[in-house]
């Protein structure tokens, strides 16, 4: 459990490096942010599903319409969850942005991100 968890963690940081690198070249390109932001965190949300499937949890099994939804759900939840972590430690705090999303991002990973996609996205491989 400990070597599919860390495997999560990494692909996670993948998938983050993912979208952020697609987010830099089409803003740098000239793409209205909002849109940049929304097409880079939807490749970012793709990746993160191929890592996490083919490599964190090894799940050969082929992809279903129920395993996207739910993977859709548990990202959706890790948004809403890391956008409110976000407005109490970098709004109400001042924590810088930048060290409040990465507060926010590993506490969120940890508490609901990891559980939820062995728990619901990959149950059959893990």
């Amino acid at each position: 459990m400990q070597r599919r968890f860390a495997a999560s963690g990494i692909a996670g940081l993948g998938a983050t490096s993912v979208d952020v690198g697609a987010l830099a070249l089409q803003v740098h390109h000239g793409v209205h942010v909002a849109l940049a932001a929304f097409v880079s965190a939807t490749i970012g949300a793709v990746a993160g599903f191929v890592l996490n499937k083919y490599v964190a949890f090894r799940d050969r099994a082929p992809v279903t319409l129920v395993q996207l939804v739910r993977f859709a759900v548990v990202a959706l939840g890790t948004a809403l969850l890391v956008a409110g972590g976000m407005e109490l430690i970098a709004v109400q705090l001042r924590v810088p942005y930048l060290a409040a999303k990465a507060l926010c991002s590993l506490a969120v990973f940890a508490a609901w991100t990891y559980p939820a996609q062995r728990r619901l996205v990959f149950a059959a491989a893990a």
